[in-house]
């Protein structure tokens, strides 16, 4: 397997770069979609940035721009449960055994309806009022503290199965996740 290299910038605003990494995710998707691809290898980097984008959107983004009244907390509320939906997914996807099998490519694209369900809604309810209701200063330092989150997430090995099931499991306690799902 091949590593792919996961860009780790350390400063931006924070629209421009949670953007990168959305279409860094339809790139790995495409990649994961492609049977002369290395599988394995867009499927560890997307469970890697995939979690650790989410975590700190969760952490560092979403409280802030509720502060400044960007956003509701319907809308952070309705983004945390897309992001435990797409684990969730992700999960899915980490579990199966082999890249060359129907149920991977069937939970490719369980995760990719739910990952372009939330990247459309994320870029017209969130990052649109967070591009006209806060200023450059605050979208610049938000940047920095979700990439610093990021990284810390990334260094910590948030993509492995193991990470990726307790933060499903704190999405099913905190009741994020809807009742029909196993």
């Amino acid at each position: 397997m091949t590593e792919i290299a996961i860009p780790r910038p350390t400063q931006g605003d924070v629209v421009q770069l949670i953007l990168e990494d959305h279409r860094f995710f339809e790139a790995l998707l495409r990649d994961l979609r492609d049977v002369t691809a290395d599988r394995d290898a867009a499927r560890a980097a997307l469970s890697a940035v995939l979690i650790a984008h989410g975590e700190a959107e969760e952490e560092k983004v979403y409280p802030q721009l509720r502060s400044k009244d960007a956003i509701g907390e319907h809308e952070a509320e309705h983004g945390e449960e897309e992001h435990a939906e797409g684990n969730q997914a992700l999960l899915h996807l980490l579990e199966c055994k082999g890249t060359d099998t129907q149920k991977f490519d069937d939970a490719v694209e369980d995760l990719a309806t739910a990952l372009n369900h939330h990247i459309g809604e994320e870029e017209q309810t969130i990052l649109n009022p967070a591009r006209t209701e806060v200023g450059e200063q605050v979208r610049q330092d938000l940047g920095s503290a979700w990439a610093a989150r990021r990284s810390e997430l990334l260094d910590q090995d948030c993509g492995s199965i193991a990470y990726v099931e307790k933060v499903v499991a704190r999405a099913e306690k905190e009741g994020k996740l809807p009742d029909d799902e196993s």
